[in-house]
Protein backbone atom coordinates (compact mmCIF):
# COMPACT_ATOMS: atom_id res chain seq x y z
CA UNK A 1 0.00 0.00 0.00
CA UNK A 2 1.33 3.44 -0.94
CA UNK A 3 1.72 6.38 1.41
CA UNK A 4 -1.17 8.26 -0.15
CA UNK A 5 -3.47 5.32 0.49
CA UNK A 6 -2.18 4.89 4.03
CA UNK A 7 -2.97 8.53 4.84
CA UNK A 8 -6.45 8.38 3.34
CA UNK A 9 -9.52 8.84 5.48
CA UNK A 10 -12.76 7.00 4.68
CA UNK A 11 -16.10 8.12 6.10
CA UNK A 12 -18.74 5.44 6.54
CA UNK A 13 -22.32 6.69 6.97
CA UNK A 14 -24.34 4.19 8.97
CA UNK A 15 -23.38 1.70 11.65
CA UNK A 16 -25.49 -1.27 10.65
CA UNK A 17 -24.04 -4.55 9.44
CA UNK A 18 -23.15 -3.04 6.05
CA UNK A 19 -21.32 -0.09 7.58
CA UNK A 20 -19.60 -2.23 10.20
CA UNK A 21 -18.41 -4.70 7.54
CA UNK A 22 -17.08 -1.93 5.32
CA UNK A 23 -15.30 -0.18 8.19
CA UNK A 24 -13.69 -3.37 9.48
CA UNK A 25 -12.44 -4.36 6.03
CA UNK A 26 -11.01 -0.87 5.44
CA UNK A 27 -9.31 -0.78 8.84
CA UNK A 28 -7.80 -4.20 8.26
CA UNK A 29 -6.38 -2.77 5.03
CA UNK A 30 -4.69 0.00 7.02
CA UNK A 31 -7.08 2.84 6.17
CA UNK A 32 -8.25 5.42 8.70
CA UNK A 33 -12.00 4.99 9.01
CA UNK A 34 -14.76 6.81 10.84
CA UNK A 35 -18.32 5.55 11.22
CA UNK A 36 -21.02 8.20 11.57
CA UNK A 37 -24.16 6.71 13.13
CA UNK A 38 -27.24 8.79 13.95
CA UNK A 39 -28.40 6.41 16.67
CA UNK A 40 -26.72 5.97 20.06
CA UNK A 41 -25.53 2.46 19.15
CA UNK A 42 -24.18 0.31 16.34
CA UNK A 43 -25.99 -2.67 14.88
CA UNK A 44 -28.58 -1.01 12.68
CA UNK A 45 -31.74 -3.08 12.32
CA UNK A 46 -30.44 -5.71 14.77
CA UNK A 47 -30.60 -4.45 18.32
CA UNK A 48 -31.69 -5.32 21.85
CA UNK A 49 -33.33 -3.52 24.75
CA UNK A 50 -34.21 -4.21 28.38
CA UNK A 51 -37.75 -4.70 29.68
CA UNK A 52 -38.42 -5.55 33.34
CA UNK A 53 -35.20 -7.54 33.66
CA UNK A 54 -35.65 -9.25 30.27
CA UNK A 55 -33.28 -8.66 27.36
CA UNK A 56 -35.33 -8.41 24.17
CA UNK A 57 -34.14 -8.51 20.57
CA UNK A 58 -36.10 -6.25 18.25
CA UNK A 59 -36.57 -9.19 15.86
CA UNK A 60 -35.68 -12.82 15.29
CA UNK A 61 -32.74 -12.50 12.94
CA UNK A 62 -31.66 -16.03 12.02
CA UNK A 63 -29.10 -17.07 9.42
CA UNK A 64 -28.25 -20.18 7.43
CA UNK A 65 -24.98 -22.03 7.05
CA UNK A 66 -24.76 -20.77 3.47
CA UNK A 67 -24.48 -17.20 4.85
CA UNK A 68 -20.70 -17.31 4.69
CA UNK A 69 -20.03 -13.57 4.64
CA UNK A 70 -22.14 -13.02 7.76
CA UNK A 71 -20.35 -15.83 9.60
CA UNK A 72 -17.06 -14.32 8.48
CA UNK A 73 -18.10 -11.06 10.13
CA UNK A 74 -18.83 -12.91 13.36
CA UNK A 75 -15.36 -14.44 13.27
CA UNK A 76 -13.75 -11.03 12.72
CA UNK A 77 -15.73 -9.68 15.66
CA UNK A 78 -14.62 -12.61 17.81
CA UNK A 79 -18.20 -13.77 18.50
CA UNK A 80 -18.50 -16.76 16.17
CA UNK A 81 -18.75 -19.02 19.23
CA UNK A 82 -21.81 -17.11 20.45
CA UNK A 83 -24.18 -18.53 17.86
CA UNK A 84 -25.64 -22.01 17.47
CA UNK A 85 -25.99 -23.72 14.09
CA UNK A 86 -27.93 -26.93 13.56
CA UNK A 87 -25.95 -30.06 12.83
CA UNK A 88 -28.58 -30.80 10.20
CA UNK A 89 -31.51 -28.79 8.83
CA UNK A 90 -34.48 -29.81 10.96
CA UNK A 91 -37.76 -27.90 11.31
CA UNK A 92 -40.91 -28.93 13.15
CA UNK A 93 -44.07 -27.58 11.52
CA UNK A 94 -47.11 -27.27 13.81
CA UNK A 95 -50.81 -26.88 13.04
CA UNK A 96 -53.72 -25.69 15.23
CA UNK A 97 -55.48 -29.08 15.01
CA UNK A 98 -52.57 -30.91 16.60
CA UNK A 99 -51.11 -32.42 13.45
CA UNK A 100 -47.41 -31.80 12.93
CA UNK A 101 -44.86 -32.32 10.23
CA UNK A 102 -41.09 -32.44 10.19
CA UNK A 103 -38.68 -31.33 7.51
CA UNK A 104 -35.24 -32.82 8.09
CA UNK A 105 -32.59 -33.09 5.43
CA UNK A 106 -30.93 -36.35 4.56
CA UNK A 107 -27.23 -37.03 4.16
CA UNK A 108 -27.23 -37.21 0.37
CA UNK A 109 -25.48 -34.47 -1.62
CA UNK A 110 -27.57 -31.50 -2.74
CA UNK A 111 -30.16 -31.21 -4.13
CA UNK A 112 -31.00 -34.83 -3.32
CA UNK A 113 -30.58 -34.15 0.41
CA UNK A 114 -34.09 -32.64 0.61
CA UNK A 115 -35.85 -35.61 -1.01
CA UNK A 116 -36.20 -37.55 2.28
CA UNK A 117 -37.63 -34.44 3.95
CA UNK A 118 -40.29 -34.04 1.27
CA UNK A 119 -41.00 -37.76 1.03
CA UNK A 120 -41.77 -37.95 4.74
CA UNK A 121 -43.54 -34.62 5.17
CA UNK A 122 -46.84 -35.64 6.72
CA UNK A 123 -48.63 -32.33 6.18
CA UNK A 124 -48.79 -33.00 2.43
CA UNK A 125 -50.52 -35.82 0.60
CA UNK A 126 -48.30 -38.23 -1.34
CA UNK A 127 -49.42 -36.67 -4.63
CA UNK A 128 -48.63 -33.15 -3.37
CA UNK A 129 -45.20 -34.33 -2.21
CA UNK A 130 -44.48 -35.68 -5.69
CA UNK A 131 -45.61 -32.44 -7.31
CA UNK A 132 -43.46 -30.48 -4.83
CA UNK A 133 -40.40 -32.51 -5.85
CA UNK A 134 -41.09 -31.82 -9.52
CA UNK A 135 -41.51 -28.09 -8.82
CA UNK A 136 -38.29 -28.04 -6.81
CA UNK A 137 -36.37 -29.64 -9.67
CA UNK A 138 -37.84 -27.11 -12.10
CA UNK A 139 -36.97 -24.26 -9.74
CA UNK A 140 -33.42 -25.53 -9.53
CA UNK A 141 -33.09 -25.13 -13.30
CA UNK A 142 -33.92 -21.40 -13.18
CA UNK A 143 -31.18 -18.78 -13.35
CA UNK A 144 -31.82 -16.16 -10.62
CA UNK A 145 -29.60 -13.77 -12.57
CA UNK A 146 -31.97 -13.78 -15.54
CA UNK A 147 -33.54 -10.29 -15.53
CA UNK A 148 -36.78 -11.74 -16.94
CA UNK A 149 -37.41 -13.49 -13.62
CA UNK A 150 -37.47 -10.12 -11.85
CA UNK A 151 -40.70 -9.35 -13.70
CA UNK A 152 -42.46 -12.55 -12.61
CA UNK A 153 -44.12 -13.57 -9.34
CA UNK A 154 -43.32 -16.70 -7.39
CA UNK A 155 -46.98 -17.48 -6.70
CA UNK A 156 -47.95 -17.56 -10.37
CA UNK A 157 -44.90 -19.68 -11.20
CA UNK A 158 -45.78 -22.23 -8.51
CA UNK A 159 -49.40 -22.38 -9.69
CA UNK A 160 -48.18 -23.05 -13.22
CA UNK A 161 -46.09 -25.91 -11.83
CA UNK A 162 -48.94 -27.72 -10.12
CA UNK A 163 -48.59 -26.33 -6.60
CA UNK A 164 -52.03 -26.23 -5.03
CA UNK A 165 -53.10 -24.25 -1.97
CA UNK A 166 -51.95 -26.76 0.65
CA UNK A 167 -48.33 -27.23 -0.52
CA UNK A 168 -48.05 -23.48 -1.08
CA UNK A 169 -49.03 -22.82 2.55
CA UNK A 170 -47.39 -25.83 4.20
CA UNK A 171 -44.10 -25.76 2.29
CA UNK A 172 -43.20 -22.89 -0.01
CA UNK A 173 -44.66 -20.07 2.03
CA UNK A 174 -42.86 -21.22 5.17
CA UNK A 175 -39.50 -20.37 3.67
CA UNK A 176 -40.10 -17.80 0.94
CA UNK A 177 -42.14 -15.43 3.11
CA UNK A 178 -39.69 -15.72 6.01
CA UNK A 179 -36.66 -15.19 3.74
CA UNK A 180 -38.04 -12.36 1.60
CA UNK A 181 -40.52 -10.75 4.03
CA UNK A 182 -43.25 -10.74 1.41
CA UNK A 183 -46.24 -12.94 0.63
CA UNK A 184 -45.72 -15.81 -1.77
CA UNK A 185 -47.98 -14.33 -4.47
CA UNK A 186 -46.17 -10.99 -4.28
CA UNK A 187 -42.58 -12.27 -4.21
CA UNK A 188 -40.28 -11.70 -7.18
CA UNK A 189 -39.39 -14.99 -8.82
CA UNK A 190 -35.68 -14.18 -9.16
CA UNK A 191 -35.27 -13.54 -5.42
CA UNK A 192 -37.38 -16.55 -4.47
CA UNK A 193 -35.45 -18.76 -6.87
CA UNK A 194 -32.17 -17.51 -5.45
CA UNK A 195 -33.25 -18.39 -1.90
CA UNK A 196 -34.53 -21.83 -2.83
CA UNK A 197 -31.60 -22.74 -5.09
CA UNK A 198 -28.93 -21.51 -2.65
CA UNK A 199 -30.40 -22.64 0.65
CA UNK A 200 -32.78 -25.53 0.02
CA UNK A 201 -31.46 -27.00 -3.22
CA UNK A 202 -27.77 -26.15 -3.06
CA UNK A 203 -25.03 -27.58 -0.90
CA UNK A 204 -26.41 -30.22 1.46
CA UNK A 205 -25.73 -28.24 4.64
CA UNK A 206 -26.63 -24.83 3.20
CA UNK A 207 -30.01 -24.51 4.94
CA UNK A 208 -28.87 -25.51 8.44
CA UNK A 209 -30.34 -22.82 10.67
CA UNK A 210 -28.26 -20.62 12.95
CA UNK A 211 -29.49 -18.50 15.85
CA UNK A 212 -27.76 -16.15 18.26
CA UNK A 213 -26.95 -17.52 21.71
CA UNK A 214 -26.64 -13.99 23.13
CA UNK A 215 -28.69 -10.83 22.57
CA UNK A 216 -28.20 -9.26 19.14
CA UNK A 217 -27.12 -5.99 20.67
CA UNK A 218 -24.10 -7.75 22.14
CA UNK A 219 -23.48 -10.02 19.16
CA UNK A 220 -23.33 -7.16 16.66
CA UNK A 221 -23.36 -3.62 18.01
CA UNK A 222 -21.35 -3.89 21.22
CA UNK A 223 -18.77 -6.30 19.81
CA UNK A 224 -18.32 -4.16 16.68
CA UNK A 225 -17.78 -1.01 18.75
CA UNK A 226 -15.07 -2.75 20.78
CA UNK A 227 -13.40 -4.23 17.71
CA UNK A 228 -13.39 -1.01 15.70
CA UNK A 229 -12.07 1.14 18.52
CA UNK A 230 -9.46 -1.40 19.54
CA UNK A 231 -8.10 -1.29 16.00
CA UNK A 232 -7.85 2.49 16.09
CA UNK A 233 -10.99 3.33 14.18
CA UNK A 234 -13.34 6.13 15.13
CA UNK A 235 -17.03 5.72 15.83
CA UNK A 236 -19.20 8.78 16.21
CA UNK A 237 -22.61 7.96 17.63
CA UNK A 238 -25.55 10.38 17.56
CA UNK A 239 -23.88 11.95 14.52
CA UNK A 240 -26.34 12.59 11.70
CA UNK A 241 -24.92 12.73 8.18
CA UNK A 242 -26.93 15.25 6.19
CA UNK A 243 -25.31 15.33 2.76
CA UNK A 244 -22.49 14.02 0.63
CA UNK A 245 -20.80 16.64 -1.53
CA UNK A 246 -18.33 16.45 -4.38
CA UNK A 247 -14.77 16.18 -3.24
CA UNK A 248 -15.96 13.99 -1.64
CA UNK A 249 -17.09 15.75 1.49
CA UNK A 250 -19.59 14.77 4.16
CA UNK A 251 -21.80 17.16 6.11
CA UNK A 252 -22.38 15.85 9.64
CA UNK A 253 -24.63 17.82 12.00
CA UNK A 254 -24.09 20.87 9.83
CA UNK A 255 -20.30 20.59 9.83
CA UNK A 256 -18.36 19.68 6.63
CA UNK A 257 -16.00 16.73 7.04
CA UNK A 258 -13.30 16.08 4.46
CA UNK A 259 -12.80 12.50 3.32
CA UNK A 260 -10.95 10.69 0.58
CA UNK A 261 -13.90 8.34 0.10
CA UNK A 262 -17.41 8.00 1.49
CA UNK A 263 -19.46 4.82 1.92
CA UNK A 264 -23.18 5.52 2.35
CA UNK A 265 -24.52 2.48 4.23
CA UNK A 266 -28.03 3.51 5.27
CA UNK A 267 -31.51 2.41 4.10
CA UNK A 268 -32.56 3.46 0.62
CA UNK A 269 -34.98 6.12 1.86
CA UNK A 270 -32.21 7.82 3.84
CA UNK A 271 -29.55 7.34 1.17
CA UNK A 272 -31.70 9.08 -1.43
CA UNK A 273 -31.67 12.21 0.73
CA UNK A 274 -27.91 12.15 1.29
CA UNK A 275 -26.22 11.37 -2.00
CA UNK A 276 -26.14 14.15 -4.62
CA UNK A 277 -27.69 14.03 -8.06
CA UNK A 278 -24.30 13.78 -9.77
CA UNK A 279 -23.62 10.57 -7.84
CA UNK A 280 -26.95 8.86 -8.47
CA UNK A 281 -29.17 10.66 -11.01
CA UNK A 282 -31.80 7.94 -10.66
CA UNK A 283 -31.93 7.95 -6.86
CA UNK A 284 -35.59 9.02 -6.84
CA UNK A 285 -36.40 5.62 -8.34
CA UNK A 286 -35.26 3.99 -5.11
CA UNK A 287 -38.56 4.96 -3.50
CA UNK A 288 -40.08 2.27 -5.70
CA UNK A 289 -38.37 -0.32 -3.51
CA UNK A 290 -40.91 0.50 -0.81
CA UNK A 291 -40.91 -1.20 2.56
CA UNK A 292 -42.25 -4.41 4.05
CA UNK A 293 -42.93 -4.70 7.81
CA UNK A 294 -42.28 -7.38 10.40
CA UNK A 295 -44.19 -7.70 13.66
CA UNK A 296 -42.79 -9.63 16.63
CA UNK A 297 -45.14 -10.81 19.36
CA UNK A 298 -43.47 -11.52 22.71
CA UNK A 299 -45.14 -13.75 25.30
CA UNK A 300 -43.72 -14.63 28.71
CA UNK A 301 -45.31 -17.59 30.52
CA UNK A 302 -44.94 -18.51 34.17
CA UNK A 303 -44.01 -22.08 33.21
CA UNK A 304 -42.55 -23.91 30.20
CA UNK A 305 -44.99 -24.70 27.41
CA UNK A 306 -42.69 -26.34 24.80
CA UNK A 307 -39.30 -27.98 24.51
CA UNK A 308 -38.79 -26.90 20.90
CA UNK A 309 -36.06 -24.30 20.31
CA UNK A 310 -38.11 -22.98 17.40
CA UNK A 311 -40.93 -24.11 15.13
CA UNK A 312 -42.91 -23.05 12.10
CA UNK A 313 -46.69 -23.04 11.92
CA UNK A 314 -49.27 -23.60 9.18
CA UNK A 315 -52.90 -22.48 9.30
CA UNK A 316 -52.15 -20.08 12.13
CA UNK A 317 -51.37 -16.35 12.46
CA UNK A 318 -48.14 -17.60 14.02
CA UNK A 319 -45.53 -18.11 11.30
CA UNK A 320 -42.36 -18.89 13.26
CA UNK A 321 -41.92 -19.03 17.03
CA UNK A 322 -38.64 -19.04 18.96
CA UNK A 323 -37.77 -19.96 22.54
CA UNK A 324 -35.89 -16.89 23.82
CA UNK A 325 -35.85 -17.90 27.50
CA UNK A 326 -32.09 -18.34 27.93
CA UNK A 327 -31.03 -15.53 25.59
CA UNK A 328 -33.47 -13.15 27.24
CA UNK A 329 -32.11 -13.97 30.69
CA UNK A 330 -35.38 -15.34 32.07
CA UNK A 331 -34.80 -17.47 35.18
CA UNK A 332 -38.27 -18.94 35.56
CA UNK A 333 -41.02 -19.74 33.08
CA UNK A 334 -40.62 -19.45 29.32
CA UNK A 335 -40.26 -16.56 26.89
CA UNK A 336 -41.53 -17.15 23.36
CA UNK A 337 -41.15 -14.71 20.47
CA UNK A 338 -43.40 -15.00 17.43
CA UNK A 339 -42.04 -13.58 14.17
CA UNK A 340 -44.60 -12.48 11.58
CA UNK A 341 -43.16 -11.51 8.21
CA UNK A 342 -45.00 -9.55 5.52
CA UNK A 343 -46.99 -8.13 8.43
CA UNK A 344 -48.97 -5.42 6.61
CA UNK A 345 -52.15 -6.86 8.13
CA UNK A 346 -50.84 -6.53 11.70
CA UNK A 347 -48.50 -3.54 11.71
CA UNK A 348 -51.07 -1.03 13.02
CA UNK A 349 -53.17 -3.39 15.13
CA UNK A 350 -53.09 -2.40 18.86
CA UNK A 351 -51.25 -4.72 21.23
CA UNK A 352 -54.46 -5.66 23.05
CA UNK A 353 -56.02 -6.91 19.82
CA UNK A 354 -52.86 -8.79 18.91
CA UNK A 355 -52.94 -10.44 22.30
CA UNK A 356 -56.52 -11.57 21.68
CA UNK A 357 -55.34 -13.26 18.47
CA UNK A 358 -51.90 -14.62 19.23
CA UNK A 359 -52.26 -15.94 22.79
CA UNK A 360 -55.09 -18.32 21.75
CA UNK A 361 -53.15 -19.19 18.60
CA UNK A 362 -50.15 -20.24 20.68
CA UNK A 363 -52.42 -22.27 22.96
CA UNK A 364 -53.66 -24.21 19.93
CA UNK A 365 -50.09 -24.93 18.86
CA UNK A 366 -48.78 -25.66 22.37
CA UNK A 367 -51.53 -27.25 24.52
CA UNK A 368 -49.42 -26.76 27.68
CA UNK A 369 -49.85 -23.00 27.22
CA UNK A 370 -53.54 -23.38 28.12
CA UNK A 371 -52.50 -24.22 31.66
CA UNK A 372 -49.88 -21.50 31.91
CA UNK A 373 -50.34 -17.90 32.98
CA UNK A 374 -49.21 -15.12 30.66
CA UNK A 375 -46.85 -13.08 32.82
CA UNK A 376 -46.10 -10.50 30.12
CA UNK A 377 -47.17 -9.69 26.59
CA UNK A 378 -45.74 -7.01 24.32
CA UNK A 379 -45.15 -6.27 20.67
CA UNK A 380 -42.24 -4.88 18.65
CA UNK A 381 -42.77 -3.54 15.15
CA UNK A 382 -40.34 -2.94 12.30
CA UNK A 383 -42.26 -0.90 9.74
CA UNK A 384 -39.40 -0.83 7.26
CA UNK A 385 -37.78 -4.15 8.08
CA UNK A 386 -36.81 -4.78 4.44
CA UNK A 387 -37.53 -3.32 1.05
CA UNK A 388 -40.49 -4.87 -0.74
CA UNK A 389 -39.00 -7.71 -2.78
CA UNK A 390 -41.74 -7.74 -5.38
CA UNK A 391 -41.50 -8.16 -9.17
CA UNK A 392 -39.53 -5.28 -10.64
CA UNK A 393 -37.61 -4.54 -7.44
CA UNK A 394 -34.40 -6.09 -8.73
CA UNK A 395 -34.16 -3.51 -11.51
CA UNK A 396 -34.34 -0.71 -8.92
CA UNK A 397 -31.42 -1.90 -6.79
CA UNK A 398 -28.32 0.22 -7.50
CA UNK A 399 -24.74 -0.95 -7.81
CA UNK A 400 -22.27 -0.06 -5.08
CA UNK A 401 -20.33 2.30 -7.33
CA UNK A 402 -21.84 5.70 -8.03
CA UNK A 403 -21.03 8.23 -10.75
CA UNK A 404 -19.23 10.49 -8.28
CA UNK A 405 -15.62 9.37 -7.73
CA UNK A 406 -15.01 8.33 -4.16
CA UNK A 407 -18.69 7.85 -3.24
CA UNK A 408 -20.05 4.33 -2.81
CA UNK A 409 -23.26 2.70 -1.63
CA UNK A 410 -23.75 -0.21 0.75
CA UNK A 411 -26.73 -1.88 2.34
CA UNK A 412 -28.80 -5.02 1.85
CA UNK A 413 -31.04 -3.03 -0.53
CA UNK A 414 -28.25 -2.51 -3.07
CA UNK A 415 -27.56 -4.97 -5.88
CA UNK A 416 -25.83 -7.68 -3.85
CA UNK A 417 -27.22 -10.75 -5.63
CA UNK A 418 -28.87 -11.66 -2.31
CA UNK A 419 -32.24 -10.73 -0.84
CA UNK A 420 -32.51 -8.12 1.91
CA UNK A 421 -30.87 -10.13 4.70
CA UNK A 422 -27.96 -9.88 7.13
CA UNK A 423 -25.87 -11.80 4.59
CA UNK A 424 -26.71 -9.29 1.89
CA UNK A 425 -25.82 -6.40 4.19
CA UNK A 426 -22.39 -7.83 5.01
CA UNK A 427 -21.64 -8.63 1.36
CA UNK A 428 -22.53 -5.07 0.38
CA UNK A 429 -20.12 -3.65 2.94
CA UNK A 430 -17.29 -5.86 1.72
CA UNK A 431 -17.98 -4.85 -1.87
CA UNK A 432 -17.94 -1.16 -0.98
CA UNK A 433 -14.65 -1.57 0.90
CA UNK A 434 -13.06 -3.30 -2.10
CA UNK A 435 -14.19 -0.50 -4.40
CA UNK A 436 -12.85 2.15 -2.02
CA UNK A 437 -9.43 0.55 -2.07
CA UNK A 438 -9.48 0.33 -5.85
CA UNK A 439 -10.49 4.00 -6.07
CA UNK A 440 -7.71 5.12 -3.74
CA UNK A 441 -5.15 3.01 -5.56
CA UNK A 442 -6.25 4.47 -8.87
CA UNK A 443 -6.03 8.00 -7.49
CA UNK A 444 -2.53 7.33 -6.21
CA UNK A 445 -1.47 6.06 -9.63
CA UNK A 446 -3.07 9.08 -11.29
CA UNK A 447 -5.71 7.14 -13.18
CA UNK A 448 -9.41 6.59 -12.80
CA UNK A 449 -9.50 2.91 -11.84
CA UNK A 450 -13.24 2.69 -12.10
Amino acid sequence: MGAAEEDAHVAVVGGGLAGISAALALQEAGLRTTIYEARPRLGGATCSFRRDGLTVDNGQHVFLRCCTAYQGLLRRLGVHNRVRVQDRFDVTVLTPDGAAGRLRRGRLPGPLHMLPALAGYGLLTPSDRLRAVRAALALNRLDPGDPRLDRLGMGAWLAAHGQRRRPREALWELFVTAALNIGLDDAALDSAAMVCRTALLGRADAADIGVAAVPLGELHGASALRRLQRAGGRVRLRAKAEAVLAGPKLVVDGVPVAADAVVVAVPHSAAAGIVPDEACPDRERWSGLGASPIVNVHVVYDTRVTDLPFAAAVGSPVQWVFDRTAVGGLDRGQYLAVSVSAADRWIDVPAAELRAVFVPALERLFPAARRARVADFFVTRERCATFRQAPGSGALRPAAETRLPGVFLAGAWTDTGWPDTMEGAVRSGLTAARLVRRHLLGRREGVDAR
